[in-house]
């Protein structure tokens, strides 16, 4: 079986969700976002490694509060970049060997379901480079400074893309590899390994895998939570509630 290490970038400055709290460690219906989203992976058997990448300031609460789950919980603790291509990198360094493919998962996506997250490992597995995107359905406008309309955009093979990414480790490592000469705005990492001229396979989403970038979105994916299928509890060992 072939197996991925799976790096969950956590080092963003959460400057769009406001509030005290940051994103990292904001609660979705009394737990918090990235240990929900961590759980999507760690009893995969396909993955061999999973790696959390925070920023440095963030390091001693993630310890501290959270680190009896992540220690049963088998994940590995690494310190992410100004960047979030510079997180991933970070993390990419700390890859175990044993790893033939690296998926990289928003920690603020906690919504993907089991299906979208096989289908992906299992594109990757077959053409070296997968990602989940969602069709776009609204209509396009581009818009100038002045907030006036200048033209509508074809909306016609657009789609936006999502998480998770997974790659051969080769082909991610190579790309990385080229990252001094990309451009600044770097999003996503198909970006980079689309410059190696790889090609990539898309996985058919829909919006209901959102990524939380604001307060209003985590009423929403609590409410996709909610509407699925209550499955059996996984426990976490018996730090959980004190951690949480």
């Amino acid at each position: 079986m072939s197996k991925f290490c799976v790096i969950v970038p956590a080092a963003g400055k959460s400057e769009r969700f406001g509030g005290e709290e940051k994103k990292t460690f904001a609660k979705l219906d009394g737990r918090p976002i990235f240990l929900r989203t961590l759980e999507l992976f760690i009893h995969r058997e396909d993955v061999c490694q999973t790696i959390l990448a925070v920023a440095p300031e963030d390091m001693d609460q993630m310890k501290t509060q959270f680190g009896a789950n992540l220690g049963f919980m088998d994940i590995q603790l690494v310190e992410g970049g100004a960047r979030r291509c510079d997180t991933v990198a970070a993390a990419l360094a700390a890859m175990s060997p044993k790893a033939e493919f690296v998926a990289v998962h928003d920690a603020a996506r906690p919504c993907v379901t089991p299906d979208r997250i096989e289908a992906v490992f299992a594109a990757a597995k077959k053409t070296g480079a997968a990602i989940l995107a969602c069709p776009l359905t609204g209509t396009l406008k581009r818009v100038s400074e002045q907030m006036t309309v200048t033209e509508t955009v074809e909306r016609t093979s657009l789609f936006e893309a999502q998480t998770p990414q997974a790659f051969r480790k080769e082909l991610m490592l190579e790309a990385y590899k080229q990252l001094a000469a990309a451009p600044d705005e770097i999003t996503d990492d198909s970006q980079l390994v689309e410059r190696l001229g790889h090609p990539i396979m898309v996985v058919r989403s829909d919006p209901t895998n959102l990524k939380i970038t604001t307060k209003g979105d985590m009423t929403l994916a609590a409410a996709i939570l909610k509407a699925r299928p209550v499955r059996a509890a996984t426990r976490l060992g018996a730090f959980e509630e004190a951690q949480w």
